[in-house]
């Protein structure tokens, strides 16, 4: 018997299942194991606390540790503030999640969303300096998540709150913001509305039209939808509509949940109906919902200047290269079309503002700042159909949001300083 590891090229993991479903029909052939470069990538995890200081005799374990370490602890003590400066607080930030809404594969428990939460601490790390830590919790309660988060704040500058399914995320953040003074930020709303109507303003710039006078359409009224539609409104749009599986959240609507309501009066939406209803005359469909769920016959019906942005991933609402050639601009989540949209573009560069700055808290302004930021950092020169966002490695991104981010919670009160 011989035992061979072949390595092969290919396209998706639908042609590596064909493959082995082929060799194992061989005669005298035996497919033992399959595996790939992501599964590879991930044995051992991705992410590890490292030091930065070492400890290589009696004296700098004596300063690191004891005894000298009881001085630094009882100057802590005696000013709670000294620990922003005397350990690694300042610099760090909690990934929290539950594991009840994980990218495109729902509720998928704790233990699923650990590789993801170590994808973004390592992103956290590589892109903006942060210490983040990956924390999943083994409750779906929300009343339990507030707590872990209230409990286990003390080690951090910071809370990102992720893949937490709506409406539990609504209140979780609501609460921990009032509670907590430090910032607490939900990446699937703040991180995806602020890439959102950065792209959009460039977008807006690229057709020649003001966003006042546009349209919008946003499907999906979960945590991400509800919070795009709101800073969008915010930012200057014309008209804003809110669409969910039952259609406009509308007027008419009587079984909308606290947090719908609340959207509906802030975007003073006066239509109802469905999709095709929402969708017909609009400038901007922004999609951040599920896969195939914009008919190119309704697409159609908008009007130009066209901008789509699809966003589901990675299967989006519509094919992006059936929607090209009747858009103006499209944009998607995937990193293989034009135009990613992407929270990496926001939330390193977020937490790196409000770390430096000190904040104490998040606003709407702060939102508000790190959009316009991130859509300067495309200029007029380089700005085109095509491109709309920059790069997630565009060295630019991260010090040009942080910089607008901390001078905007600096202006508005909410630094410790």
């Amino acid at each position: 018997m011989h035992v061979r590891d072949v390595t092969v090229d290919l396209p998706d993991e639908a042609s590596a299942a064909r493959l082995a479903s082929v060799l194992q029909s061989v005669d005298g052939i035996d497919v033992r194991s399959i595996s790939d470069a992501a599964f590879r990538l991930h044995e051992g995890g991705k992410v590890e606390v490292r030091g930065r200081i070492s400890v290589k005799n009696k004296e700098d374990l004596s300063l690191v540790y004891t005894p000298a370490v009881a001085r630094v602890s009882s100057a802590i003590a005696s000013d709670p503030a000294k620990a922003w400066a005397l350990t690694a607080r300042g610099n760090s930030v909690a990934i929290v999640s539950n594991g009840t809404a994980v990218l495109g594969l729902g509720d998928i428990g704790p233990l699923g969303a650990l590789p993801v939460m170590e994808g973004k601490a390592l992103l956290f790390r590589d892109l903006a300096g942060i210490s983040a830590f990956p924390l999943v919790i083994g409750a779906r309660a929300p009343r339990e998540v507030i707590e872990t988060c209230v409990h286990i704040a003390p080690s951090f500058g910071g809370i990102n709150l992720e893949d937490i399914a709506a409406p539990s995320c609504f209140e979780i953040e609501r609460e921990l913001r009032g509670r907590l003074d430090i910032p607490v930020f939900h990446d699937d709303q703040h991180g995806t509305a602020i890439v959102v109507l950065a792209g959009l303003r460039n977008a807006a710039a690229v057709v020649g039209m003001a966003m006042a006078d546009m349209r919008v359409v946003v499907l999906g009224s979960g945590a991400a939808g509800i919070a795009t539609a709101r800073l969008l409104k915010r930012a200057g749009a014309g008209q804003v509509a809110l669409v969910d599986r039952k259609g406009i959240v509308g007027p008419g609507r009587a079984d909308l949940p606290p947090d719908k309501l609340a959207a509906l009066r802030e975007l003073g939406t006066t239509q109802d109906g469905s999709l095709a209803v929402a969708v017909a005359g609009a400038h901007a469909f922004i999609g951040l919902s599920g896969p195939n769920l914009l008919p190119l016959a309704v697409l159609r019906t908008m009007a130009r200047p066209r901008i789509v942005f699809a966003m589901a991933n990675p299967i989006p609402e519509i094919d992006p290269f059936i929607a090209g050639p009747e858009c103006d601009i499209v944009a998607t989540g995937r990193s293989d079309h034009p135009n990613q949209a992407n929270n990496v573009l926001a939330f390193p560069g977020v937490f790196r503002g409000l770390l430096d700055s000190g904040a104490r808290s998040v606003t709407d302004d702060v939102d508000l700042a790190a959009a316009d930021a991130l859509a300067g950092v495309v200029t007029p020169d380089l700005r085109s159909a095509e491109c709309i966002l920059p790069s997630p490695f565009d060295p630019h991104v991260v010090p040009a949001v942080a910089k607008a981010v901390a001078e905007c919670a600096r202006r508005s009160g909410v630094t410790r300083t």
